[in-house]
Order: structure tokens, then C-alpha cells, then sequence
């Protein structure tokens, strides 16, 4: 069955598993912001659309959000705010404003459980 949307509703969980290029990634001339956006709403359907178009990389999520980081090392901004965090770390998120960045030259792999609440942090 296939996913339709990667944002659970109440009561609903999902895991995943995410690889973040480097940021050099998106700064190469080459890199198509169009057709990239336009894969993401293909195939994460739901979380795509939350992403903020005047703040590449920030979105909302109405759910808790447990990251374990596998691999690499990957930078958690939560409103002007960033943490460091590498392989072994876990963060707990409960439907805060953020965005994952790698600003590494490698890729960074965080494993993801998004439990969902149906609200967002400052919603009525």
C-alpha cells in the first residue's frame, strides 16, 4: 500500500530513514530547485507541502518527532537556533519550526519516528 501522505495523522506513526546531501549539493549551478521541489512533493506527498518557500528547509510538522543520527553529522536549526548533532544523538521534537542542514561534505543519515498529534506548537 502506498503512503499517502508522510505526515500521520493523530494517533498514527511513521518511521523513516533520511540521507541529507551536502549543501554543496544545492549550491552547484547545475542544481534544479524546480524539478528537486517538484520530486519531493512526488514522493513525500503531505510533508513537501509544509515546507516554508521564503525559508528553504523550514517546516512544521503537527507531530513528536524522534531523530537518532546514524551516520555523519547534521545541524537541527529551530528558529535561528542550531545544535550540532552526530551519530549516536537523539532529538526529541514536538511540532517546532525547524530545518536539517548538512553543511559537511558528506552525506548525514538520521532515522526518524513521527508520531502524530494533529497540531502544531502555537496553534490554537
Amino acid at each position: 500500500m502506498a503512503i499517502r501522505s508522510w505526515v500521520p495523522s493523530p494517533g498514527e506513526t511513521i518511521a523513516l530513514t533520511v540521507t541529507f546531501p551536502p549543501a554543496s549539493v544545492y549550491a552547484d549551478p547545475s542544481f534544479d530547485r524546480a524539478s528537486a521541489a517538484a520530486e519531493q512533493r512526488e514522493i513525500t506527498p503531505g510533508l513537501a507541502e509544509l515546507f516554508e518557500p521564503e525559508n528553504p528547509g523550514m517546516h512544521t510538522t503537527p507531530t513528536i518527532d524522534y531523530g537518532v543520527v546514524l551516520d555523519g553529522e547534521i545541524v537541527l536549526d529551530l528558529d535561528g537556533d542550531s545544535t550540532v548533532l552526530r551519530a549516536g544523538d537523539i532529538v526529541v521534537q514536538n511540532s517546532t519550526r525547524h530545518a536539517w542542514r548538512n553543511p559537511g561534505t558528506t552525506p548525514a543519515t538520521v532515522f526518524f519516528v513521527l508520531i502524530g498529534t494533529g497540531t502544531t506548537a502555537g496553534a490554537q
